[in-house]
């Protein structure tokens, strides 16, 4: 960057200005915020109210409300996806299938999800956002719907409902937490996002509550189904409506028009070479591979373990006891509300004395969850009250890195790739993780079946969900590892030169002014 305030080189540079495009509307000019303050005329009234406007292109009132519609949305989103865990007794005997193919239809959702988040976290780093959104989010909400028409004949076509469903959810989540970053930043950031994924908890428990009521008044597990359908268009009005689409990057002082854009591969390759980005990826696929199999099988777990242990009637005719999907719903809520407000504050005093705050936090949560899962799962058979407790303090802890690995995400990662690599974090996570894993536990369950009894229906599935607490191990030493490389990977992207064309600053009646190199050097 060249400055200088004498007058004389002010004239030589708008002359030679002058004569590389002599249309002075079309040079895009850009004033330094450090020296334009107090520098303006006091005739010019415009110019000033144009200077207080938000970086972002968004008033601060707007933006609040901008968050607060993403969380709503974000709640429906795993609201919708866990409506079918809470009802899985009732779709396992309505469709007469085993562990596996109820595995399945997670499996397939995420699986659909995770494929398409490259191909719209691409469209969101290239195009509105907000539209990309509401497009998705509509027809999320119409094959949710349909999805709750299929007959008990065609089960494959409910798993083909399901991965449709993924669609409109990875139209979501690859692009909103990258509209909150373009809204706020530093610790502002932080605190937004940490709203934002208050949703999944407190979305996932809503599930199974709405889930295992709506079954139960009804006496239909279908109309649980139908609750977000008619909920989610509510969400599409809000978003087309309050939600107003921020300028990429501006509110960080460096506007995404002075980052020259790159390709897709280029992105990739940028991605794959920074450590922190990576190493948290692989840490965050940990969480997804516990949280993808608790989702969908801790409430079968509880109410096979109250059949052995409890004398509780097997579930022959439908509709079946959703009592534990009613529980477990509860202790999501309100152990994901601690656990992300908890994690959160943690890492902001933290901060204070370290730098690398973040993946240390993630490393903790991980690994002082491990044990409390453990011991959820052994003491099923023994006492369901502390069942229940483990399973709260093991999920509180496992919530605590939700915001956080989205904060490091997003200041590791320059603006014009942050949609980018928020779709490739997706299709990581969920590959290695929660695609696979329900189906590998119900697979695993069926395998360790030594007779079709009560008892090894229990027993089997507590034995394969044991594999939870060593995959949240290696999780808490990724994250380990991450705290190795965070303050460089962190300096990189704060202090990102991404060409040679790069704007320089020059004088302009005597004040700064941002043109490309090429404008002046022609």
């Amino acid at each position: 960057t060249l400055r200088t305030d004498t007058h004389a080189h002010s004239d030589t540079c708008s002359a030679v200005m002058s004569l590389a495009d002599p249309t002075s509307d079309t040079t895009p000019f850009f004033s330094d915020d450090s020296e334009a303050e107090g520098s303006e005329e006091p005739g010019a009234g415009p110019s000033q109210r144009r200077e207080e406007e938000p970086a972002s292109g968004v008033s601060s009132l707007r933006a609040v409300f901008t968050v607060i519609v993403l969380c709503f949305i974000n709640l429906l989103n795993y609201m919708d996806r866990f409506t079918v865990a809470g009802v899985l007794p009732d779709i396992e005997q309505y469709f007469g299938i085993n562990d596996g193919k109820s595995g399945l239809l997670q499996t397939v959702f995420i699986c659909s999800y995770m494929f398409l988040a490259p191909v719209f976290g691409y469209l969101g780093d290239r195009y509105n956002r907000k539209m990309i959104m509401s497009v998705g989010i509509g027809f999320w909400s119409i094959v949710t719907l349909a999805s709750s028409y299929t007959p008990k004949e065609y089960f494959w076509l409910l798993l083909l409902t399901r991965g449709l469903v993924g669609v409109g959810e990875a139209s979501y989540s690859t692009i909103a937490p990258t509209i909150i970053a373009d809204l706020y930043i530093k610790e502002r950031r932080t605190q937004m996002l940490s709203v934002f994924y208050f949703a999944i908890p407190v979305g996932s428990g809503l599930g199974y509550i709405v889930g295992s009521k709506v079954d139960d008044l009804a006496g239909d597990w279908h109309w649980a189904l139908r609750v977000t359908p008619a909920l989610g268009l509510v969400a599409v009005v809000l978003l087309l409506f309050v939600v107003k689409e921020p300028k990429r990057g501006a509110i960080e002082a460096r506007p995404e028009h002075t980052l020259q854009r790159t390709s897709w591969l280029g992105d990739m390759k940028a991605l794959c070479r920074n450590p922190s980005f990576v190493l948290s990826t692989f840490g965050f696929t940990a969480v997804a591979f516990v949280t993808g199999s608790l989702a969908l099988w801790a409430p079968a777990f509880l109410f096979r373990a109250a059949v052995f242990t409890e004398g509780r009637p097997p579930c022959v005719k439908g509709p079946c006891d959703t009592s534990d999907s009613l529980y477990f719903g509860i202790i999501t809520v309100v152990s994901g509300i601690l656990g992300v407000a908890s994690g959160a504050e943690v890492s902001r005093r933290l901060r204070l004395r370290t730098p690398r705050a973040d993946p240390l936090v993630c490393a903790l949560g991980l690994l002082l969850s491990a044990p409390f899962l453990y011991l959820a799962i052994v003491f099923a058979q023994a006492s369901p009250i502390a069942t229940y407790v483990f399973i709260f303090l093991g999920e509180t802890f496992l919530s605590m890195n939700w915001a956080i690995v989205a904060d490091i995400l997003l200041y590791v990662v320059v603006p014009t790739r942050r949609s980018t690599a928020e779709a490739f974090q997706i299709v990581l996570s969920h590959l290695l993780g929660d695609a696979g894993s329900p189906y590998l536990i119900g697979v695993v369950s069926d395998s360790l079946k030594q007779t079709d009894s009560y008892l090894w229906q229990f027993r089997s599935l507590q034995l394969s969900l044991l594999t939870c607490s060593f995959v949240a191990v290696g999780g808490g030493a990724f994250f380990l590892a991450t705290a190795l490389f965070i303050e460089k990977d962190r300096q990189r992207a704060t202090n990102y030169a991404p060409s040679d064309d790069e704007p320089i600053v020059v004088p302009k009646s005597g004040r700064s002014t941002r043109v490309p190199v090429s404008s002046v050097l022609i």
